[in-house]
């Protein structure tokens, strides 16, 4: 298998559809749903849309996974797009082009997000209408994965870690990266099984991949905020020190978190052999991969 072709492969697929699925420019509000797509198609690597199609393929079905992986990155996005907002991280770029309120206006940019966040159950509900018994799984999945025990109580314990409302512990740095980050990957692998033709023990075996995939990602991501420049990242770099986030770098130093992300690497590889019968080679491919990503 070439791991590069397979992987631009998946991530045409995702393009296409995103275009396809999301309200054209010139939908009324035009200028809502510009914003919508200067932000979405402001480029990225695309990780959790193609998690949701990797994990489609473990156990392929005839049900399209296309809607699920548009969906998942529409949340994702409307995440950014909050996130940068002035009241949270007040960022100029993200993915190498202005921040959505840089490009539009607050207003303007709150809207965008919320207008995202609620098309993407829209879009789940629609799609797979004639399959109830995959419908209502992938919008259990994404709701919890997003909503408050999700990604959102992340941001809320990382925003009070910021403003000394939590003290600074492993568990603090544990809940935040597991819930901000790592259940969204986790949330998107397991969509994609869900379409597929897996079982339910295998929808958990393939959940915990992701968890530990995400944590992964984001201990990488601490360390490239400390060590990379802003035209590499193609976000403002140095940004968690600025802000006195709480991450694996501050709490652990640089050597710790390059250990922990290589054990991390390893237990989330031992997972994969729990796939009976599963084409798990891209999967394999992709999670060592990004540890040794550099943006």
């Amino acid at each position: 298998m070439d791991f590069a072709q397979q992987h631009e492969r998946f991530r045409a697929r995702v393009e296409d559809a995103l275009d396809r699925l999301v309200p054209p420019a010139d939908t009324r509000p035009d200028r809502l749903h510009k914003a919508m797509r200067h932000s979405i198609f402001a480029g990225g690597k695309r990780l959790r849309p193609v998690l949701v199609l990797v994990g489609h393929a473990l156990y392929p079905s005839k049900l399209d996974p296309l809607p699920a992986a548009v969906a998942v990155e529409c949340l994702h996005t409307y995440t950014l797009i909050h996130d940068d907002l002035p009241c949270m991280d007040n960022s100029d770029l993200r993915r190498g082009v202005a921040t959505c309120h840089k490009a539009f206006d607050e207003v303007t940019a709150l809207l965008a997000g919320d207008a995202l966040l609620t098309f993407a159950f829209e879009l789940l509900a629609s799609s797979y209408v004639n399959h109830p018994e995959r419908a209502g799984p992938l919008v259990l999945e994404l709701a919890k994965g997003s909503g408050s025990r999700g990604v959102i109580g992340g941001q809320m314990e990382d925003i009070l870690s910021e403003r000394g409302g939590r003290p600074a512990s492993n568990a603090q740095l544990d809940y935040i990266h597991q819930h901000k980050t790592a259940e969204l990957l986790a949330t998107s692998l397991a969509m994609g099984a869900i379409v597929g033709n897996s079982n339910p023990d295998t929808v958990s075996i393939v959940r915990a991949i992701g968890l530990k995939l995400g944590l992964t990602f984001q201990i990488v991501d601490d360390i490239l905020d400390a060590t990379s420049s802003t035209v590499a990242l193609g976000k403002t770099a140095g940004r968690d020190a600025a802000l006195e986030k709480l991450t694996h770098v501050r709490l652990h130093g640089l050597d710790a978190s390059r250990r922990r992300a290589r054990q991390l690497t390893s237990e989330t590889l031992e997972l994969c052999d729990r796939l009976d019968g599963a084409n798990t080679d891209f999967l394999r491919h992709l999670i060592a991969e990004l540890e040794h990503r550099v943006k």
